[in-house]
């Protein structure tokens, strides 16, 4: 198992052999293995130091020239420090700038509290032309960044500090905008998931089959452009919804859901994530995600509080 971020990278790197069309703007990070990215391919890479503001501003100019550029540093540092170059500068005029925010959740406890990014993507979701994709795995990064090559304009990945269990299998097709169903034990509650925390959904619906809880899987890679159509799907034949994420509850896959559902099939639901609060030092991040109720135990209560 590796991280979500060096898969991500690592991909790019043997992209890099065949497609010269990219070039990457670094910070002076060590985030997803490609700060050495301009060793192995001259003239495609350059550093800006600690200056997010700086490092997308000059992001922009590159693609405003017409190359696709890679960003790629913690998402705490990205998506606020530089927030306002990425909306003016990025966003305004659709550029074809993916911006790769590594680090982000509650994952980062070991870097320390402030380093721990909670709301990237409630802060991305709200910017008009931007798309969002989160994989959930090394194999589902590595598909995301094959597709990435050829997708133009704003782009936000989400990425991740740790190793996670791999879910999918080595053949995996990542398809864009589509929300993907799991698991299919029945039609007593539906669970969507998002990044790394997709695989203590897929153990959780498991112990709810077993408890005679027949729970849907959707995971949702894609939060912008969300799948509205799947996700109204499962809602509509289960008797309610629990959405599990590593980030705040505002802004992100859980308010996503309720903003699709409150209009179009109102049903009860559930949110796992940050309620309302920072991320904290930790040594390990089990003991964060037990601080903040978002472990196997806690989605399978919300799950039965639901059906209660």
């Amino acid at each position: 198992m590796i991280a979500t971020r060096m898969a991500f990278g690592n991909e790019l790197l043997e992209l890099a052999k065949t497609w010269e069309d990219f070039m990457i703007c670094n910070p002076d990070t060590k985030s997803c293995n490609l700060e050495h990215f301009g060793d192995f391919f001259p003239g495609r890479s350059f550093t800006f130091g600690i200056a997010e503001q700086n490092l997308v501003a000059a992001a922009a100019g590159a693609a405003s020239c017409g190359i696709k550029v890679y960003v790629p540093t913690f998402s705490v540092f990205l998506t606020l420090r530089a927030c306002e170059q990425i909306r003016t500068f990025v966003c305004y005029p659709k550029l074809n700038v993916t911006l790769l925010g590594t680090h982000s959740g509650l994952q980062v406890g070991q870097d320390g509290g402030t380093h721990i990014c909670c709301e990237d993507v409630g802060v991305m979701r709200s910017l008009a032309n931007m798309t969002i994709v989160q994989p959930s795995d090394a194999v589902s990064a590595r598909a995301v960044a094959r597709w990435s090559a050829d997708f133009d304009g704003p782009l936000y990945i989400r990425l991740h500090r740790s190793p996670v269990e791999e879910v999918h299998p080595a053949d995996y097709a990542f398809h864009f905008g589509k929300a993907e169903l799991l698991r299919n034990y029945g039609n007593d509650i539906t669970l969507i998931a998002t990044g790394v925390m997709l695989p203590r959904t897929l153990h959780a619906a498991q112990a709810l089959q077993e408890q005679g809880i027949g729970a849907k899987v959707l995971e949702v890679h894609t939060i912008k452009p969300i799948d509205s159509q799947s996700i109204i799907e499962a809602a509509s034949t289960t008797r309610g919804v629990v959405t599990v994420e590593d980030h705040s509850i505002y802004g992100g896959l859980g308010s996503a859901v309720s903003e699709v559902l409150s209009q179009h099939c109102p049903v009860p639901m559930r949110l796992i994530g940050v309620q309302d609060a920072f991320g904290e030092s930790a040594k390990e991040p089990e003991t964060l995600y037990e601080a903040h109720h978002m472990t196997v135990s806690d989605i399978i209560q919300a799950a039965q509080a639901l059906l209660a």
